[in-house]
């Protein structure tokens, strides 16, 4: 699991987390991002990323974010050529059920 310390911006209101943590976690095989905790620490406002393969890409991730009212963009070249890598090292690739399928349409055509 990678972990970076990036700035999110709540849109809504104006403020920024710049402690906030965003990264690829291989167990899950999904980008995620944290920000904003609570008085605490311990309860987030925003936390993305905790389902299987929730967000394969970082678009996938911003458009979640940004959904809720957050953005992370601008996103350092270093973090974010940092977070690619990772996820090339990482993830799991495997063949979708959609080529797949295709192969075996095509095979059964002939």
């Amino acid at each position: 699991m990678s972990r970076y310390t990036i700035t999110v911006t709540s849109t809504a209101f104006r403020h920024a987390d710049p402690d906030a943590i965003i990264g690829y976690d291989r167990p899950l095989q999904t980008f995620f991002l944290q920000a904003f905790p609570g008085a605490g620490g311990e309860d987030l406002e925003l936390w993305l990323g905790t389902d299987f393969k929730e967000f394969e890409t970082l678009s996938q991730l911003r458009a979640a974010a940004i959904a809720r009212g957050f953005d992370f963009i601008p996103l350092a070249s270093g973090i974010l050529h940092k977070l690619l890598d990772d996820h090339a090292r990482e993830a799991q690739h495997v063949v979708s059920d959609t080529i797949i399928q295709d192969l075996l349409e095509r095979t059964s055509a002939h």
